[in-house]
């Protein structure tokens, strides 16, 4: 999972006043257009409690594209594990044409199977318009979604997905020594780390990451 770092970039200068300040990234009202998608959450096959919650992060990234509008969870006619198990007329009934299943599955070396399938409603039942799975740590699980979701993303649209991009940004914190921090984090807000502190103000955050030879 190391070329999340070739990853391209995008850029937004953020000033906050709290120390270790979180950044999350919400869009709570999608369009009025946007496609109705089935995305159940993923099975997991574990002792316990999932790691992460695949399909919620697979689901989010659809809705914050503005294209699509995952059916609430409330409202999902059944819970299916596999492609097979999708009954096409169930999802039909709703205006759905399209659901994303998918498998987490743990390791004995303790790394992570993420298994997905996009099936089609419209065809005959388990038929699947895209599939891929993962091997991950549990570190990259949420990049695991992520890449997911650019599948699905590009498979129903033509487009190519962009919810692997990585955010920079630039956070003030509370005094000390270094009280200006340059962070990268998904472009939802999670997994954010500092990069780099100082004493000074930092006001271009790529070409700090291109003299730190980030790749931007």
């Amino acid at each position: 999972m190391k070329q999340a770092l070739r990853v391209a970039f995008g850029f937004l200068m953020l000033w906050a006043a709290v120390l270790h300040a979180e950044v999350r990234i919400e869009i709570t009202q999608g369009v009025d257009s946007a496609r109705p998608i089935g995305v159940v959450p993923f099975q997991w096959a574990g002792p316990g409690a999932a790691p992460e919650d695949i399909g919620g992060i697979v689901g989010a990234d659809l809705r914050n594209s503005g294209k699509f509008n995952p059916l609430d969870r409330s409202r999902l006619p059944q819970q299916p594990g596999t492609a097979q198990e999708v009954q096409p007329a169930a999802w039909s009934a709703l205006g759905i044409d399209a659901v994303v299943v998918g498998q987490v599955t743990p390791n004995p070396d303790g790394s992570y199977n993420v298994a997905y399938q996009l099936v089609d409603t419209g065809g005959a039942p388990g038929t699947v318009l895209a599939q891929n799975s993962y091997k991950v740590n549990k570190q990259w699980l949420r990049y695991a979604g992520h890449t997911a979701s650019d599948e699905v993303f590009e498979k129903l649209t033509g487009i190519k997905g962009a919810f692997r991009t990585r955010i920079a940004y630039v956070v003030q914190t509370n005094g000390g020594q270094f009280p200006y921090e340059l962070r990268v984090s998904d472009y939802d807000g999670y997994n954010q780390f500092v990069v780099h502190r100082s004493p000074q103000p930092l006001m271009s955050p790529r070409g700090l990451l291109t003299a730190l030879n980030w790749p931007t």
